[in-house]
């Protein structure tokens, strides 16, 4: 059997689907950003990931599409890339800022003209304003300045919200090598081991599963430090009583799905067991809410209720859910002010995080939007809270 991968076909459906909506806008070119930590939108039209530098693809409103690449990734991107129309553009360089004086580089007017748009009064379209660095803006903007740049963030929303077959199968293989790496944790953890020694072992099942990288930077956390809704693993040694965070997981070409949940070193207190069970509860609310048709604010609405009625709107963060795909958290978020209805074949990570005054916890798994339900792409969750015999 292949490996499970985003064929080449679907890369040319993407940019076609893109180009008839940039023509609708009444655009005549977009241009996507990336970074090496949030690759989605370039590597979504091109498969191309940068290291160091950035990265970026443009696409006309006739259909044609260019990768573009920072001076040292002009091998690498035709190499890795599914485009064939490669340039190599300055704005893209690494944020060293090297002036690269004998080279020859690229220019925006250059690109352009090669995948058919011509005219210097044209509008641009900005598909990934966040990851667009200033030297990237002023770069349209020199070889442009008669030009309109309007964002059009929402077309690559639009986009990538509904997973194709592919996609499915990439974050589903993605799941299956993350309960590995969780059982294996969780075999390994006692007290005198280090929250980092944990991610290693997680790193070297993940690698040796046929995962390409980590879906997130990986950690398990314990303790005082399961409050933070984002950090990192350090060298603190676990101990008896403890509670772990785990939130583990594998990128499969590109596709980033994580399992997230807290393990108990030692029977766990009932001070906390109230907040972890509490979390967990109203993780499973959340699936019992998920299908099609359904408004996101009103799921994100009866969530936060559910903190608000247990006395816990103090300790309220985020939730109840954010789109996954190529980057564990993107678009959609569930809030309380999104006005979308969910569709089938959307997905989403369950996130459920509560952060206490000494200790936190997050459940957290995986899932797409069916007509009848949720259909979660792991059962993980369902062995509950894990005490283990110290």
């Amino acid at each position: 059997m292949g490996r499970i991968c985003i064929p080449d076909y679907e890369y040319k459906e993407r940019i076609a689907k893109a180009s008839k909506m940039i023509a609708e806008r009444g655009l005549d070119v977009m241009v996507v950003a990336s970074t090496e930590s949030d690759y989605a939108n370039a590597r979504y039209f091109s498969g191309f990931w940068p290291l160091f530098e950035r990265a970026g693809v443009a696409i006309s409103a006739t259909g044609d599409a260019a990768l573009l690449v920072g001076p040292e990734s002009a091998v690498f991107g035709r190499d890795f890339g599914k485009l064939e129309k490669v340039f190599v553009l300055k704005e893209f360089r690494e944020s060293a800022d090297p002036a690269y004086p004998e080279l020859q580089a690229d220019t925006f007017a250059d690109v352009f003209k090669n995948i058919g748009v011509s005219g210097k009064k044209i509008r641009i379209g900005l598909g990934s304003y966040v990851e667009c660095t200033l030297p990237i803006y002023e770069g349209l903007k020199s070889a442009y300045p008669d030009a309109e740049i309007v964002l059009c963030n929402d077309i690559m929303v639009e986009l990538r919200k509904i997973k194709s077959v592919n996609e499915l199968a990439c974050i589903k293989e993605g799941f299956r090598i993350v309960e590995i790496a969780t059982d294996e944790v969780i075999r390994n953890l006692k007290p005198g081991v280090t929250e980092l020694q944990m991610v290693g072992i997680a790193q070297k099942v993940i690698y040796e599963e046929g995962a390409e990288y980590e879906g997130l930077p990986m950690y398990v956390f314990s303790e005082a430090s399961t409050r933070h809704a984002i950090s990192r693993s350090r060298y603190r040694e676990i101990k008896k009583g403890d509670i772990v965070q785990l939130n583990l997981s594998a990128k499969i070409d590109g596709y980033s799905p994580a399992i997230g949940l807290p393990v108990s070193m030692g029977p766990l207190a009932p001070e906390k067991r109230e907040l972890v069970q509490f979390c967990l509860d109203a993780h499973n609310w959340t699936k019992e809410q998920i299908r099609a048709g359904v408004v996101a604010s009103d799921i994100a609405k009866g969530f936060y209720n559910l903190f608000e009625e247990a006395g816990y709107k103090e300790n309220f963060v985020y939730g109840p859910c954010h789109g996954t795909g190529m980057i564990e958290v993107e678009a959609p978020w569930m809030e309380t002010t999104s006005d979308y209805k969910l569709e089938e074949n959307m997905t989403f990570q369950v996130d459920t995080f509560i952060s206490g005054p000494t200790f936190g916890c997050r459940w957290e798994i995986g899932a797409s939007v069916g007509k009848d339900g949720c259909i979660a792409m792991t059962d993980y969750l369902k062995k509950g809270i894990i005490e283990i015999d110290v």
